[in-house]
């Protein structure tokens, strides 16, 4: 099947979010995904868009995304974070995915860049494998941390 990778457009939005729905179903979340169609067009269409979207097309349905946005390192300066790397389910195995990583590497370098990163899930070994055969090292050493919303309030009313 043939696919075109393009720049995301705002009416995109509605099957990225089922994109992202997909995703938090595989990776055991299914109630996890708050943000809404409008959410996401605010977010990425507004005057200071906070994120970057790749589409994947094939006959005319939107069957892979990925999604990134600008950080910065203060050990390298300027890097890209890749929040999320989407292929549907029928089309694993397609080269969608490494057309999808390659539009972000291309972005990245353009941007001059000096790392992208992102997270993959301890027990996702399809992915570990097709990441380190792109050359990306899988930092298992590292763990992830965040504070949620609740979290954050908590943190705040306790100091």
């Amino acid at each position: 099947m043939e696919y075109t990778i393009r720049d995301a457009q705002a009416s995109d939005m509605p099957q990225v979010l089922n994109l992202i729905q997909e995703l938090a179903s595989f990776e055991k979340e299914d109630h996890a995904v708050e943000v809404t169609v409008d959410d996401l067009v605010q977010a990425g269409y507004g005057t200071q868009p906070l994120f970057h979207c790749f589409v994947a097309e094939a006959e005319d349905n939107i069957v892979g995304m990925a999604v990134l946005y600008p950080r910065y390192s203060t050990w390298k300066g300027p890097v890209i974070h890749l929040e999320d790397l989407i292929v549907t389910e029928k089309m694993r195995g397609s080269g969608l995915g490494n057309a999808l990583l390659t539009a972000v590497v291309k972005y990245g370098h353009r941007a001059g860049v000096k790392r992208i990163s992102w997270e993959v899930l301890d027990w996702n070994e399809p992915a570990i494998k097709f990441y380190e055969k792109k050359g990306a090292r899988v930092m298992r050493d590292w763990d992830v941390v965040q504070l949620n919303e609740q979290a954050m309030a908590d943190f705040l009313k306790n100091n």
